[in-house]
């Protein structure tokens, strides 16, 4: 839960996903923490500057910005993650799929477009899924929902995949591809950026 992947993106960045640091129920307090790295997606620069390990791009959302009155790491350009395992960009879009693992009972599925300015809250721990955690009622104001999930029953930790370009199976042309790391089960969706148009098992 300290470090879910890192991956170049279409923009030339760095993009780093922390997990928040593990234990149960964020212990350490870091999804919602500004000063915290844990719980974030991280977007850094490591080529520009050859002096230095990274720089801050210019664009990232709280570069020059507080957030709730207390000032936001730069580096991060996504917050309220528990354990980001595996992010792609979508080659052909852009687009960013993003799978957090959940904790007791829901596993979740981020997509964020393109053009997006970054500065999300994926709500996590407010969130779990698309459900309050721990609680019936909680503010969701300014949070960013995962597009699915999927309850445990049987499933207990979500992989993320990638969105298919390929041109040996059709079918699946544009399809995102996740899976479980519990059950083995591997799923496909399709997201046409406001709803899910298609999904289906396609290893059980």
């Amino acid at each position: 839960h300290n470090g879910g992947m890192i991956a170049f993106g279409p923009d030339g960045f760095l993009w780093i996903g922390m997990g928040d640091g593990g234990a149960a129920n964020d212990r350490f307090g870091n999804g919602q923490n500004p000063a915290a790295l844990l719980g974030k997606l991280l977007r850094v620069d490591v080529t520009s500057d050859p002096s230095r390990a990274y720089t801050i791009p210019a664009d990232n959302p709280w570069l020059a910005a507080d957030w709730n009155d207390q000032e936001m790491r730069d580096e991060i350009w996504a917050l309220g993650l528990r354990n980001p395992w595996r992010f792609s960009f979508d080659r052909q879009t852009g687009d960013l799929w993003l799978a957090d693992v959940g904790q007791n009972l829901w596993e979740e599925v981020n997509w964020i477009s393109a053009g997006s300015p970054g500065g999300l809250n994926f709500g996590w721990p407010i969130m779990e899924g698309k459900s309050c955690f721990q609680a019936e009622n909680c503010d969701q104001t300014g949070l960013t929902l995962p597009i699915t999930d999927y309850r445990h029953e049987g499933n207990c930790s979500v992989t993320g995949g990638y969105v298919y370009r390929g041109k040996r199976l059709p079918d699946l042309q544009g399809a995102y591809i996740y899976g479980d790391y519990e059950t083995g089960k591997i799923w496909g969706l399709r997201y046409d950026g406001k709803q899910i148009t298609w999904k289906q098992e396609l290893v059980d």
